[in-house]
């Protein structure tokens, strides 16, 4: 595979770079397909805008034709290892860490929805009994939170940061915790509890752990080597390869992409599970209402009924309305596309010279995303006292 994608044009003609031939085929070959991937998924988007139900002959590509996408997908794919090289690669790093942020967005109200509805969870069974088993265990999982955030942090100022330098990481490490703390103590107040009385410090110390990634993760991305040692140079190993001339090593296999395609894993069957019906997850997908669902359940009964169809044949449960935005369903892939292609790039930037760097710019996506998640949790403490018209149960 490597012999034939080093035959395209522009994918590495110049073999006195720093980079290797083959590695350098790897980063673009990730770029084409991942920019495959989106551009199909693009396409479907825009195809299903204003899709209200499987009446529509769209919602028939939406729900069918497999074969079809499969293969135009696959020809978008091919098509794209041919784009030539010129400005491509720059102008779709760009392009892929506007939209990995956006999707880094999604994750946040994931995550606060699931620590909402853990929380939730675990409130509502103390209630019913064996009170003490669960509020041990809720105390355990908080507590466990915030240990490991704890360790982070100091972790952060010793492997991080320099008594000369690195101020940078000082100051994310730093205002990172001072948010942290200041999200945690404000789920406590008493206005707080009084208009949320299940909010608690459960949710703030998963927003916490979450909110120590991003930081270690937007320090990862850091240009300035001493100040962003790799994980496995941390214990005692090598894995840089090669070694750039101004001394500026280059690591293929990192941790924090592993974890972060994890996360999107997790986040991915987090979403297709979460059934809640007031859901930050079902309002972000534009999902109709449970009582939609059921009378349009019960239509579709008699409607299978009298039209005939065979008591067999699978029935339609969008006759009268989408349950979910298609259109939206198909760009959050979109989305995914991109952060998976940064994932997988660990967010480095080709140069002309055929270098791999780290930028600046991704260090401050990451970081900027772990603000607006607190941002977001803490107004989701606040905005049942500002919007007392409206229901937030």
């Amino acid at each position: 595979m490597e012999e034939q994608l080093n035959k395209i044009p522009g994918f590495c003609e110049n073999e006195k770079g720093v980079v290797p031939c083959n590695i350098l085929v790897g980063y673009k070959a990730v770029y084409r397909l991942c920019f495959g991937l989106a551009m199909f998924y693009l396409l479907l988007s825009l195809l299903m805008i204003k899709v209200k139900s499987s009446s529509d002959p769209r919602a028939t590509v939406h729900n069918g034709f497999w074969f079809f996408k499969f293969a135009t997908a696959v020809a978008i794919i091919v098509g794209a290892f041919f784009i030539p090289e010129g400005t491509f690669t720059t102008v779709w790093f760009y392009v892929g860490m506007a939209g990995a942020f956006c999707f880094i967005l999604i994750q946040l109200v994931l995550l606060i929805d699931f620590a909402h509805s853990w929380n939730e969870s675990w409130v509502e069974k103390m209630e019913e009994g064996n009170s003490r088993c669960w509020y041990a265990a809720l105390l355990s999982a908080t507590a466990l939170n915030y240990l490991l955030s704890l360790v982070a942090i100091i972790l952060f100022f010793v492997y991080y940061t320099h008594p000369a330098g690195c101020s940078e990481n000082k100051a994310f490490i730093s205002v990172n915790m001072l948010l942290c703390i200041g999200a945690s103590v404000m789920s406590i107040l008493p206005k707080i509890q009084e208009s949320q009385p299940r909010s608690g410090l459960l949710q703030s110390s998963v927003i916490t752990v979450y909110t120590m990634y991003l930081t270690w993760s937007a320090m990862t991305n850091e240009p300035e080597t001493n100040c962003n040692p790799s994980l496995l140079s941390i214990i005692g190993f090598n894995t840089t390869s090669p070694i750039p001339k101004d001394g500026q090593s280059v690591q293929w296999w990192h941790p924090q992409g592993i974890i972060g395609l994890v996360l999107f894993l997790l986040c991915v069957f987090y979403s297709s599970i979460r059934t809640s019906n007031n859901s930050q997850v079902n309002k972000l997908t534009l999902t109709s209402d449970e009582s939609t669902l059921i009378e349009d359940g019960n239509a579709r009964s008699d409607g299978s009924l009298e039209d005939g169809d065979d008591v067999h044949r699978a029935v339609d449960n969008e006759r009268d309305g989408v349950t979910y935005s298609y259109s939206f369903f198909h760009f959050m892939l979109f989305l995914a596309s991109l952060y998976i292609m940064m994932t997988l790039t660990n967010w480095y930037r080709y140069e002309p010279s055929r270098e791999m760097k780290s930028q600046w710019t991704a260090v401050w996506v990451k970081i900027s995303s772990s603000w607006i998640g607190i941002v977001l949790y803490v107004w989701t403490l606040v905005a049942p006292l500002v919007l007392t018209n409206r229901d937030f149960d």
